[in-house]
């Protein structure tokens, strides 16, 4: 490819994300567990126009997302494997998250916040992004589907990463559905954990059965209290959020921190080798949707030293986060 072709790959690179989105809505992956499928078959099951559907389908067998039989049949590759919703890590959430105009609209803000130094979706919507998926449940069940989708998909390299034998509680500050609890929890039987979010997204239940004798959940605000703990983790929660905010959340974590205790960050880290691509799109997504950003390992020991902790040290993991490890300051 040409670096003209290339770049114009790049530019047109949304009509991809637009078809993905449209094909993991229409739950086609699920249709083709069991083989291929004629074009008038899938359009049945979808209550789609076999026309459209079948230009549809052509186009993301061409970027190997489905492979075209002669017979107007279409199958599942090893890439559209990963829109289905039974598959440990599915992207088909992710993909779904597109269905909403709002988000559309943000990114083609992305200007402004550049311009401006503003977070394109508030700017452009008039409310933040939290605010606007309360207000729409089914994009807020598609987000929180996403998150499960995303933890689970680095949970077990958390957990495998770092050593939390000596740490005999751990409240996952932010963690919704418990994914990376239950990860930490059956690899250290040792450790008892606490889910914490808001009380309308908070499991009430571990995902894992046999943890539920050390497991347990509760609801609140990380910008008001959390439960006392030896350590916090805190996975994809500070990259949404201005430094002043971040500060907040790690103060009340200091507060209610044991003696000894770690903070736990969960994030990408900018400029880790491997991961520069996907960590500074992240932040550019950040910048547009949540208003946060994605940052180094300096600016966190900045926001450590700010909330009265100290960075102790970074541990990879064989997932894209990486932990940042902090402790009470001196």
């Amino acid at each position: 490819m040409t670096d003209r072709r290339q770049l114009q790959a790049m530019i047109t690179g949304f009509r991809i994300s637009a078809a993905l989105n449209v094909a993991a809505d229409l739950g086609i992956s699920d249709l083709l567990v069991g083989g291929p499928r004629t074009v008038g078959d899938l359009a049945e099951a979808t209550s789609a126009d076999a026309d459209t559907l079948r230009r549809l389908l052509r186009a993301l067998a061409t970027v190997g997302v489905y492979d075209e039989r002669p017979d107007d049949a279409f199958a599942n590759t090893d890439l559209g494997e990963g829109l289905r919703a039974d598959v440990p890590g599915t992207l088909r959430p992710l993909a779904r998250t597109l269905n909403s105009p709002e988000l559309w609209a943000a990114w083609g803000h992305l200007g402004h916040s550049v311009r401006t130094g503003e977070n394109a979706f508030q700017a452009m919507h008039g409310v933040d992004i939290w605010t606007h998926r309360q207000a729409h449940p089914d994009e807020n069940e598609i987000f929180n589907a996403n998150m499960t989708a995303l933890t689970s998909s680095v949970a077990a390299a958390v957990a495998e990463a770092y050593d939390f034998a000596d740490l005999a509680t751990v409240v996952d500050v932010g963690g919704g559905q418990g994914i990376l609890l239950d990860a930490v929890l059956t690899r250290h039987p040792g450790v008892a954990g606490t889910v914490f979010d808001l009380g309308h997204v908070v499991a009430t239940a571990p995902m894992t059965p046999d943890l539920a004798p050390r497991w347990s959940g509760v609801s609140g605000s990380f910008f008001e209290e959390v439960p006392p703990a030896d350590a916090y983790l805190l996975k994809s929660i500070l990259h949404d959020w201005p430094d002043e905010r971040c500060i907040e959340i790690l103060r009340t974590c200091r507060r209610g921190l044991r003696p000894g205790g770690v903070v736990l960050v969960v994030e990408q880290i900018l400029g880790h080798p491997g991961y520069e691509r996907q960590a500074a799109f992240s932040d550019l997504n950040m910048l547009v949707m949540p208003g946060g950003r994605e940052r180094t390992e300096q600016a966190y020991a900045a926001l450590f030293a700010t909330a009265g902790l100290r960075l102790d040290l970074v541990i990879d993991t064989s997932s894209p986060m990486s932990i940042v490890e902090a402790r009470l300051a001196e």
